[in-house]
């Protein structure tokens, strides 16, 4: 039987408050970014307050589909990080619940999510985007609203050119009105001019009916056949003019069948009946393609004439020399007959040219047609995938809130959309097979969400900032500085009397080893990649001086535990071979410009040893001096 634990439904809310936030927070960004694809068309057009809502409503609905993958990684990342920064991961780890158990009920979530993306890709969607394309073409063919600005030319109202000097807003009188009429073409333009007037729009919202007092218009009378440089025109002044303009302001919706027919509009079973029926339109297309091509441009032509045709077949002649033929033909012959071959080959081209169209075009619409099969199972399909990703990133980087969760996250779906759109674009134009395509982003994205549910339930730091940092600093030699405090609580005392003994011993070691070793001579560049043991004895110097300065520590005085500190930490790897493999030093050694590279880093290193080891001698000393002091 199926129990429902109490932590699962403490994770299930904890994600399911986030998931809300983040997915209207990522629809609103997705609005926002396609309502600036079109606002040119919708701004300055006086539409009504129900077409807009219809716009928003609609668009709204088909952007659901991207916004939700967004919002579960979004969501994911902060959970897990949440519970990583309050500790409560950590507690769940201790209790003995796997990483697995943990994601086990939000994954089961996740696939519900899954569901009604796909509902909205196959079932809401395609209506929704037959309904905003629909709505959007109308809008585009709606013209703008009447508003004319002062001293500048408005060229909303089409065939004319309007400027206005000033206007006064509450009486609509307009003021030092100059319009160019270009209805009749340019080479009959006319120019008015009136020193007041007015626009008013008639009660149908078809026309203008425009009032002019007071002015001046010019013509140009030049007609097609004139060539002269000197346009008659005609002059006509007037006291009142009025005109009737073609604008049509009114907002009419138009057919919705025209984007009825878009692949985005149709659901997987209409799309797929549409991908067979263009199929076979395209096969019986190429083959009667094939047909004409085969019997008719490449049938055999050599421009005779029915005479000469009927002088071969007299003759009995089957096979003949055409170039012999064309050598002795006359010249008028010889250039009807190139006439004729231009004029062939020009329509043979331009024939090809036009099946090659057809065929490219249906090619392209199938494409179109499987590229958005394909896009509502990877869109739904990419909510678990980012689920995978953002839950352990959220684990391992265990930082919640809005801060870190979502630069990650905009980082992984810019990475994210950039694979997947290159993916479509080249199945969409024919470069790559449509599954491999569309496919593509998935197929990068699952290994990588497998390779971090791996690591993040491993406790993997392949994330932590501080195990780069640390491998940074070891890589350029960079030590860490020893911060040794005085304790509240000590158990037992140092005997000071044998430690005396012991930093005597640990100086004599050091002077011998930096003696014997000659650190600061530059070491020998083949014997370096041939050694193959470790150097034990810096190791042994090393656990001793660490072992003195762990007994130390429990000390009273504050002077000691000052001087413990002036303890270097010493890299015992660093002055020597750069790999453990002997293969691999081999291989560096060989490589001239790497292994130079490693002979002068270990060169540095021994010196900064030498200079460690006269160091910890310089400090014994001065530690034995404050010993005898405290036994004093």
């Amino acid at each position: 039987m199926l129990r429902i634990k109490k932590l699962d439904i403490f994770i299930v809310k904890s994600f399911l408050m986030l998931f809300i936030g983040t997915f209207f927070i990522c629809l609103f960004i997705f609005m926002m970014q396609f309502l600036w694809r079109y606002v040119d068309e919708l701004v300055g057009k006086g539409l009504e307050m129900s077409v807009m809502a219809q716009f928003f409503f609609y668009s709204a609905l088909t952007l659901v589909p991207v916004s939700l993958p967004l919002a579960v990684l979004l969501a994911s990342l902060i959970t897990f990080g949440n519970f990583g920064e309050r500790y409560e991961l950590l507690a769940m780890k201790a209790a003995g619940i796997s990483l697995l158990k943990i994601m086990r009920p939000l994954a089961f979530f996740v696939c519900g999510i899954v569901g009604v993306s796909f509902y909205f890709q196959n079932v809401v969607g395609p209506i929704a985007q037959a309904k905003l394309g629909t709505l959007i073409l109308s809008m585009k063919q709606k013209s703008p609203e009447l508003d004319i600005p002062e001293g500048v030319f408005y060229s909303e109202i089409k065939d004319y050119n309007l400027k206005v000097a000033k206007k006064n807003r509450k009486t609509g009188m307009l003021y030092d009105v100059l319009i160019y009429s270009m209805k009749d073409g340019f080479e009959k333009a006319r120019i008015i001019y009136a020193d007041s007037g007015r626009l008013e729009m008639t009660a149908d919202k078809q026309h203008l009916w425009l009032h002019l007092y007071s002015g001046d218009l010019f013509e140009n009378l030049k007609a097609q056949s004139m060539k002269s440089e000197n346009v008659p025109y005609r002059r006509e002044e007037f006291r009142e003019k009025h005109t009737i303009i073609e604008f049509n302001s009114d907002f009419n919706m138009v057919d919705g069948e025209i984007m009825g027919k878009q692949s985005s509009a149709k659901d997987m079973a209409k799309l797929q009946s549409s991908i067979d029926s263009m199929t076979v339109v395209g096969d019986s297309i190429g083959r009667q393609y094939y047909k004409e091509v085969s019997e008719g441009t490449f049938r055999p032509s050599y421009g005779l004439t029915k005479e000469d045709t009927v002088k071969i077949e007299k003759a009995d002649i089957h096979e003949y020399n055409v170039d012999s033929l064309y050598e002795v033909a006359s010249l008028t012959q010889k250039q009807k007959v190139i006439s004729s071959a231009v004029s062939r080959a020009e329509n043979v081209a331009s024939d090809l040219g036009f099946k090659k169209f057809t065929m490219e075009n249906n090619d392209y619409s199938i494409r179109k047609h499987k590229t958005e099969w394909h896009k509502k199972i990877t869109i739904s399909l990419s909510c678990l995938l980012f689920f995978f990703i953002g839950a352990p990133l959220g684990g391992i980087i265990r930082k919640g809130g809005l801060g870190m969760p979502v630069i990650v996250s905009v980082l992984v779906f810019i990475i994210y959309y950039i694979i997947d759109n290159t993916g479509y674009k080249m199945a969409r134009d024919g470069k790559w097979v449509v599954w491999m395509g569309m496919w593509t982003s998935s197929a990068v994205l699952a290994p990588l969400g497998i390779f971090l549910t791996y690591k993040s339930n491993k406790d993997s730091v392949v994330l932590n900032a501080d195990a780069y940092i640390n491998w940074f600093k070891k890589i350029v030699g960079i030590r860490s500085v020893r911060h040794i405090f005085k304790k509240e609580v000590i158990i037992h005392d140092p005997d000071y009397a044998r430690l005396m003994g012991d930093l005597e011993q640990l100086s004599a070691e050091c002077k011998t080893y930096a003696t014997r070793k000659r650190l600061e001579k530059a070491p020998n560049y083949f014997k370096l990649w041939m050694a193959s043991e470790d150097d034990n004895e810096v190791m042994a110097i090393n656990e001793k001086l660490e072992a003195l300065v762990e007994e130390m520590s429990n000390t009273k005085s504050a002077t000691l535990i000052g001087a413990l500190n002036n303890y270097p930490v010493i890299s015992v790897s660093a002055h020597v071979r750069p790999f453990h493999i002997y293969w691999l030093n081999l291989a560096a050694g060989v490589i001239f410009p790497i292994g130079l590279f490693f002979y002068f880093r270990i060169w540095t290193f021994r010196v900064r040893l030498a200079k460690d080891m006269e160091r910890i001698i310089k400090n014994n000393e001065q530690i034995q001096f404050i010993i005898q002091k405290i036994n004093k």
